[in-house]
């Protein structure tokens, strides 16, 4: 039996270790991309107050000038600075007067046209995605885009139709951004419970699915649903 030519066990060999070191990369590409998105957020909530001291500063310091409009810098700054603010904001909220400063900053966007129902809305789906709704899991997994196949998503809510049928509002997250995604009513006896919290999730929506919970995979048909009683 002849051996294979060099020239292909060479081709052969490189293919190998090119997919290793492929498989090897993606996990770690994948973590800067969402941990550069997630910065970027950040910096630039910071950006505007840093722009405003650095050149305050350049002002003052001619000679600096040349540092401070250094793109990376204020990007740095600012995630720094940032995360401060957020330090100090959640700080402050967890005592007493920090939560009537919040309470009354709460009544104050209530009052704003239009304001109201984003900022409200957003606050209710925060608040939401911290309790469990009464009566089912808080991650599900749902038919979507279409029938057979299924997506992650979030219970928000539970309410009845005016046939007394339990439905479901499910928010399902976009990949790799979850901050857009897409609200379905979905009837509860279709949701597919899971045993994941949110946390491992949006690890798992962030991630591109490289990242998942310890726990088993649900099946991928839904519980039977209880009988219902006579009409």
């Amino acid at each position: 039996m002849t051996a294979p030519p060099r020239s292909r066990f060479g081709a052969l060999h490189l293919q190998r270790y090119v997919i290793t070191g492929i498989l090897t990369v993606i996990p770690l590409w994948i973590t800067f991309v969402v941990f550069r998105f997630i910065a970027s957020l950040l910096a630039e909530f910071g950006a505007p107050l840093i722009n405003a001291l650095f050149a305050w500063l350049a002002a003052l310091f001619p000679g600096l000038r040349t540092l401070l409009a250094e793109t990376w810098l204020v990007h740095a700054i600012s995630l720094a600075a940032t995360l401060v603010i957020l330090y100090l904001i959640g700080l402050v909220a967890n005592r007493v007067l920090g939560q009537r400063l919040l309470a009354a900053f709460d009544a104050l966007m209530e009052r704003i046209p239009l304001v109201h129902s984003i900022y409200g809305g957003t606050k209710k789906l925060m608040a939401l995605l911290q309790n469990k709704p009464n009566g089912t899991q808080r991650v599900v997994l749902v038919d979507f885009p279409s029938a057979g196949l299924k997506s992650v998503g979030f219970v928000t809510r539970v309410f009845e139709d005016a046939d007394g049928r339990s439905l479901a509002a499910v928010y399902v997250p976009t990949t790799p951004n979850p901050t857009g995604g897409y609200l379905e009513i979905v009837p509860t006896e279709r949701l597919i419970a899971t045993d994941w919290s949110v946390d491992q999730a949006m690890a798992f929506v962030l991630s591109v699915g490289a990242v998942a919970p310890d726990a088993a995979f649900p099946s991928l048909e839904p519980a039977a649903a209880p009988p219902r009683g006579p009409a």
